[in-house]
């Protein structure tokens, strides 16, 4: 029944905005699941029985490369997706000290939208970072601490608390630095309950999170959190919103070969997924994009017999490496402007899309 559902809502909402081809998309979701590519989602849809972005009203596929490697790095792969602009592993959002690139979630902050950031990560992470940060390693800690403060993101949610106490050059801590910025502050998710608009700042873990069996719903119930607040937000300002969301640690159970870790931080995106597509049914104007930076671990889906006469042999799910690979990854899109994303395209240029799609100069 749900299948049907999504399926005949599906068809709604890309006829609606269709109908014009300048429609125009006041909100972007965009969503990432770090180091996964199609055989990881192949394995949700196959353990599980299927999946929310089965039901996407589009889908094209993107290479990942970086400047300098064939196999990008995190730092590297978010940087295209935010700015559009390529650089080398390891540094983020700029290319060098002289060439500095602007994100399409700054863009939105000067075109007067609301914008979030969500991650399973610490939210000073590579990828997180690129969405803000211009540093010349991703490493460097401090100076993206910095950034964040200055960034003027409305809604932050994630890990990262330990960089919080550092003190700013005024002697205070981040945690009061951002509080008197206006910045409601939370340490866990049970702490913005009341909150509904305005500047959220919650950071649930020292650094990364735990895994699922003790951070629970977090990035479904975080992304719930900030869809209220972002379109609240929104509904004053008349200006729509931008929010990304990482499923992090996607990248880190593929790193560890650990299938059924990497199964649960599947399942768990994919909640958060239909989360971002019942607010884009109910919220005409809005736009879901689905994607990784890249593929981690080499996985692929064999056989669990080489005889192929038996009725079901079973799979096995097999790692070719304890890093990344190069191999092009998914894009799955749904609501306003899915059908406005197509074929095979560079990191770069789904960002150079998003940016044209948003009207951003």
């Amino acid at each position: 029944m749900r299948v049907v559902v999504y399926c005949l809502v599906s068809l709604f909402a890309l006829l609606s905005c269709s109908v014009k081809e300048d429609v125009e998309v006041k909100n972007v979701i965009f969503l990432i699941a770090d180091g996964s590519s199609l055989a990881h989602n192949t394995m949700l849809m196959l353990e599980h029985g299927g999946s929310a972005i089965e039901m996407m009203d589009n889908v094209a596929l993107m290479t990942t490369h970086s400047a300098n490697n064939r196999v990008t790095d995190s730092a590297a792969a978010g940087t295209a997706m935010a700015t559009g602009s390529k650089t080398i592993n390891s540094r983020v959002g700029m290319l060098n000290d002289s060439v500095i690139y602007e994100s399409f979630i700054e863009r939105a902050i000067r075109d007067g939208k609301s914008t979030g950031l969500i991650s399973t990560c610490n939210i000073l992470h590579a990828t997180p970072a690129a969405f803000y940060a211009n540093v010349e390693h991703r490493r460097d800690m401090g100076a993206i601490q910095k950034q964040l403060l200055t960034s003027d993101i409305d809604v932050l949610i994630g890990g990262g608390a330990k960089y919080m106490s550092l003190l700013t050059a005024d002697g205070n801590s981040y945690w009061d630095a951002f509080e008197k910025k206006g910045y409601k502050i939370a340490e866990d998710l049970a702490g913005v309950s009341d909150i509904s608009d305005g500047r959220l700042l919650c950071m649930t873990a020292p650094s990364h999170l735990d895994k699922i069996d003790v951070r629970g719903d977090f990035l479904p119930n975080a992304t719930t959190k900030a869809l209220e607040v972002l379109s609240n937000n929104s509904s004053k300002n008349g200006a729509g919103f931008v929010l990304m969301v990482e499923g992090g640690l996607v990248d880190f159970a593929a790193h560890d070969h650990n299938s059924a870790w990497l199964l649960d931080e599947l399942a768990d995106f994919d909640k958060t997924v239909a989360i971002a597509m019942d607010f884009a049914d109910k919220n005409p104007g809005t736009l879901v994009v689905v994607t990784s930076d890249h593929e981690t671990g080499g996985m692929t889906i064999v056989s669990g017999d080489s005889d192929f006469t038996k009725a079901d042999s079973g799979v096995e799910y097999k790692y070719s490496t304890g890093g990344h690979s190069g191999v092009m990854v998914p894009i799955y899109l749904y609501g306003c402007g899915a059908e406005r994303i197509n074929g095979v395209m560079d990191n770069t240029e789904l960002s150079h899309k998003i940016s044209e799609i948003l009207g951003q100069k």
